[in-house]
């Protein structure tokens, strides 16, 4: 059974023309389909909120559809039903204008949409990691509720004389013909006679805004979010802007990101280096075993597969790349240098058990012989 019209709207049956008015621009604002790109019921409610409009706006149409219901008014050529698919959202505030001027929707608005607005979000890498959902204060331009953002106390719009509704001067220099925004009302094509004494005819009003943004899981510092419809306001009833979250993840005390790999630097002793064992080390999502076997030289880097990020863009997961540092010990006791001089000492006759230093070596005597040294 079709909807009531008046409760689509979300006004009562003894509703004036210019409640219904209004509240139509306001469902019609919340549910056209360009404003709700991810929501498959928005175009149908879009169309309701349409039709009722089409209705309730015509007094003939409306007294039939008081005495009658939806069987009064089947068949009048109302509704965004009948008319298929839903336009562009300008469209709306024709339908408004056309109320106001007489004659149905014979012009659009030149409403002016409002600013986009650009907000950079700071994340710590756990929370860009795992996703996460912020709230975020933003000054912005709102629509003023006085005059519901039409920037008129009464919420009528007059056509201006200057250029008759068309936004566009034309002057003439000589041969010439030149076209210019029309200077009387700055190419809106319209003029407020009455302007809203809050927002002095804007329709715009400054405020502070807060939001819940959900942030998914994976992003990057340079990643840019697009929140449809929360910039600013736009001006005399126009649509409002885009906001634009610009993500920035800040330094981690141990974690280092390249793209969806993590990298970190673990030191380890001498013994563990030559000998080899076991450290415990850190991830995103609580610790691992890394083996460390033996010989392991300095620099060394182990691949843990599937320990990085998981990718914003799809379900794959980057690694975690432990670099190793052997830490020279310091503060050693007299006996512990006396080992190491006694290990020294037993290397010195065995410099195949020092590959790396034996080859340098090698490669400094061939250089000082080529150069006579």
């Amino acid at each position: 059974m079709p909807a009531d019209y008046y409760e689509l709207l979300g006004v009562s049956p003894d509703a004036s023309t210019d409640e219904i008015r209004k509240a139509y621009r306001r469902k019609a604002r919340k549910y056209h389909p360009d404003r709700n790109p991810d929501d498959p019921d928005a175009e149908n409610k879009f169309k309701e909120v349409r039709e009722a409009h089409d209705v309730l706006k015509d007094e003939q149409k409306r007294a039939a559809y008081d005495r009658f219901g939806h069987a009064g008014v089947n068949g009048m050529g109302g509704g965004a039903g009948a008319q298929g698919g839903f336009g562009d959202i300008n469209d709306i505030f024709g339908d408004i204008f056309g109320d106001i001027f007489g004659g149905g929707r014979r012009r659009q608005s030149q409403s002016r949409r409002g600013q986009d607005l650009r907000y950079t979000l700071e994340l710590d890498l756990e929370e860009a990691v795992a996703g996460i959902e912020k709230e975020v204060s933003l000054p912005t331009l709102g629509e003023c509720q006085t005059c519901d953002g039409s920037g008129s106390r009464s919420g009528r719009l007059d056509v201006c004389s200057t250029c008759g509704g068309q936004g566009q001067v034309r002057m003439q220099q000589g041969f010439f013909s030149v076209q210019q925004t029309c200077p009387a009302c700055r190419g809106s094509g319209r003029t407020i006679k009455d302007p809203c004494d809050d927002c002095n005819g804007s329709g715009q009003v400054r405020e502070t805004r807060t939001l819940q943004i959900k942030i998914p899981a994976g992003v990057d510092t340079g990643d840019r979010i697009r929140l449809s419809g929360e910039g600013a306001a736009g001006a005399q009833g126009g649509m409002a802007g885009d906001l634009y979250v610009d993500v920035q993840v800040r330094p981690h005390p141990l974690f280092q990101r390249d793209g969806d790999d993590l990298f970190f630097e673990v030191p380890i002793s001498i013994t563990t280096a030559a000998l080899g064992g076991q450290l415990k080390v850190p991830t995103l999502d609580g610790s691992v075993i890394l083996k460390i076997p033996p010989e392991t030289q300095s620099g060394k880097v182990f691949r843990l597969r599937g320990k990085g990020v998981q990718s914003v863009r799809s379900r794959s997961s980057g690694d975690l790349l432990c670099r190793v540092e052997v830490e020279t010990p310091v503060n050693l006791s007299r006996d512990q240098k006396e080992l190491l001089k006694q290990l020294q000492e037993s290397l010195d006759d065995q410099p195949e058990q020092s590959p790396q230093s034996s080859g340098w070596t090698d490669r400094v005597k061939s250089f000082f012989d080529r150069m006579g040294f």
